[in-house]
């Protein structure tokens, strides 16, 4: 969430930047509701010290008549009080509840643009795989070789799960070892997180874990949610805390498996594994002081250029337009791989994304460091993917076919399958 103070003060620049993202957030009510609750403190503070100064007059001599007096005051404070409080316990919940719609303020960097045909590609990474034969999509070649079983998966689970298979297996294996390899090299701390987060540290960071437009798997009656991505996990994990000035940057790396409704995900660009409802994801995640957050962001970026470019897939970066940002973000880089089995002739298809959500997550989570100076302040927040294991075996499995259906290993991965080449047992 934003400083709310800033609505008073930066009030054009919120409006403004609303608008930029094309959310719809009733910033006026926001404001009404934030002065009502001033009000009622102010109130409720008034009530306190009146009440305060009467039960102080209550301990010195009194006759009679006056202590009958000051008890009927009292209570007619008490009274008074008890419905500025009740008044104001619901103002309250209504305006933090609206105050987290108010988005975080996006880079004047990014571009200005509805959806995602309006970001902006700012990189690309080798040519796109040509073949001298049709290409398949992945689909298509991984139930040929045995490796993918949708069909299974949809009558067990229900549309959009799957089974992987034989080789398939060693190949998902190998690409959460081969990524956790590199992103350690870069200093980042292993977890394997929980798959549940309760719902307050979704909020937290910025998921709407109830309501149509969410994305996430409920758990009824716990509280608690299936987490989307280990984002969720890292960025819950210091909540609440003031952390050394001297520890930061910290970096942490989480595999997990990923739950997402996906509603409204439908198409041929959606095929297969493209969309699931399941998969696994490595992670990365910093905290890190303000004026260091875009060098880490940076940092991050060029981890997740180095695992593709390690993989020798051709790729583009993306700087995500503001009405595609997502409201936590300050600023989203997507690597989008080459998949030639995607559409007609291929196509370039989302594999990793890294946000710099400054301190908005911090401010809703309370995760905080001691400056130099003794101040209290809020740390930024930064996630990324290393690999998104269903996503990367799309890209794979396209750019790396053969004539005769088989797949080739990229290089980098043979030492940890240890076979160069998925045929069909």
């Amino acid at each position: 969430m934003i400083d709310i103070k800033d609505i008073r003060t930066r009030y054009s620049e919120i409006e403004s930047n609303i608008k930029n993202r094309y959310m719809n957030v009733d910033l006026q009510k926001i404001a009404a509701d934030m002065e009502k609750r001033s009000e009622l403190l102010q109130k409720a503070e008034a009530l306190r010290a009146r009440r305060n100064e009467t039960a102080a007059k209550m301990k010195g001599k009194l006759d009679p008549e006056t202590r009958n007096q000051l008890i009927a005051e009292g209570k007619a404070i008490k009274d008074e009080l008890a419905a500025a409080e009740a008044e104001l316990d619901e103002v309250e919940r209504t305006f933090q509840a609206e105050v987290r719609t108010i988005p975080n303020y996006a880079s004047p960097e990014a571009p200005v643009g509805k959806e995602d045909k309006d970001s902006l590609a700012v990189k690309f990474y080798g040519e796109p795989t040509k073949f001298s034969f049709k290409a398949k999509d992945h689909v298509e070649l991984g139930e040929a070789l045995d490796i993918l079983d949708f069909d299974s998966g949809a009558k067990v689970s229900g549309q959009k799960f799957y089974y992987i298979k034989n080789q398939g297996v060693i190949l998902q294996m190998a690409l959460e070892r081969y990524a956790m390899d590199i992103v350690l090299r870069h200093g980042f701390t292993p977890f394997i997180t929980p798959d549940i987060a309760k719902e307050e540290i979704l909020q937290g960071i910025g998921f709407n874990p109830r309501g149509a437009e969410s994305n996430i798997y409920t758990l009824e009656g716990t509280g608690t949610c299936l987490v989307g991505t280990a984002e969720i996990t890292l960025g819950g994990y210091y909540s609440g805390q003031i952390l050394d000035k001297s520890s930061l940057p910290i970096k942490m790396t989480g595999l997990s498996h990923c739950f997402r409704r996906e509603a409204g995900g439908a198409g041929q660009y959606s095929k297969g594994l493209y969309r699931v409802h399941q998969f696994s994801k490595l992670e990365m995640f910093i905290y890190c002081l303000p004026e260091e957050s875009d060098s880490f962001h940076k940092e991050i970026l060029s981890i997740e250029e180095e695992i593709f470019q390690g993989l020798g897939l051709p790729y583009r970066i993306v700087d995500t337009a503001t009405g595609d940002l997502g409201a936590p973000a300050y600023r989203k880089f997507d690597i989008e791989a080459w998949m030639p089995g995607r559409g007609d002739e291929g196509e370039y298809g989302e594999v990793t994304s890294t946000s710099n959500c400054t301190d908005y997550q911090a401010r809703s989570l309370n995760i905080r460091y001691r400056d130099d100076d003794g101040k209290v302040k809020f740390v930024h927040m930064l996630n990324g993917t290393a690999v998104a294991l269903s996503r990367a075996i799309v890209a794979i499995m396209e750019n790396y076919q053969n004539e005769d259906g088989t797949i080739t290993i990229p290089p980098a991965l043979v030492p940890y399958c240890g076979f160069d080449k998925i045929v069909r047992k």
